[in-house]
C-alpha cells in the first residue's frame, strides 16, 4: 500500500480527533474549516517521520495540537474559544437536573488556556498521563501538576457560577 493511502485511510479512521480539537478551538465554521485543513497539511508534511513508536491517534493529537497552538500564534487568525459542548465532545444523553452544573463546567472550560483546554480535553477522553505527555510536549509529571492546577481552578470558576 502507497504511503498516501496508508495515510488517507488512517485520517479518514481518525478525523473525529481533528474536528474535535477545530471545535473546541473555534466557533466559526469557515475558521474552523481553515484550521480542519492546516492540520491536514501538517500531518501530510510529517507523516513521513511517524515512525510507530505511539500510536497514530496519538500522533495525531499532538500534530492538531500543535497546529492549533502555532495557528495562534502566528497571529494569522484570531482564535476564539467555544465552550466544551456536545459538538466539542462532550458526553451525550446528560440528564436535565445536571444542566446547570454541566453548563458551570461549560463556562468553566471556556475560560481556561488553550493549553489547559487541551489537557483537560485529553484527560476526559481518558488518555493516561503519559499519552497527554507525549501529545502536549510536557513531562509526565507536569501533567500531573498541571491537571491538579487546573481542577483547582475548574472547581474555583464553576462555583462562580452556581
Amino acid at each position: 500500500m502507497s504511503k498516501e493511502k496508508e495515510f488517507l485511510e488512517a485520517v479518514n479512521e481518525h478525523r473525529l480527533i481533528i474536528h474535535k480539537i477545530c471545535n473546541l478551538y473555534l466557533d466559526d465554521p469557515q475558521d474552523r474549516n481553515d484550521l480542519f485543513q492546516e492540520i491536514l497539511l501538517a500531518a501530510w508534511k510529517g507523516y513521513a517521520n511517524f515512525r510507530n513508536e505511539s500510536k497514530f491517534s496519538t500522533w495525531l493529537y499532538r500534530v492538531a495540537l500543535n497546529t492549533a497552538v502555532t495557528f495562534y500564534r502566528k497571529g494569522t487568525r484570531h482564535i476564539r474559544t467555544m465552550a466544551y459542548t456536545a459538538a466539542a465532545g462532550q458526553v451525550a444523553g446528560e440528564e436535565e437536573n445536571n444542566s446547570d452544573r454541566s453548563h458551570a463546567l461549560q463556562a468553566a472550560i471556556n475560560m481556561l488556556t488553550g493549553v489547559e483546554k487541551a489537557i483537560v480535553m485529553l484527560y476526559m477522553d481518558s488518555f493516561s498521563h503519559t499519552e497527554i505527555a507525549r501529545i502536549t510536549g510536557i513531562t509526565e509529571n507536569h501533567v500531573a501538576v498541571k491537571l491538579s492546577r487546573i481542577k483547582t481552578k475548574l472547581k474555583s470558576i464553576t462555583k462562580r457560577f452556581l
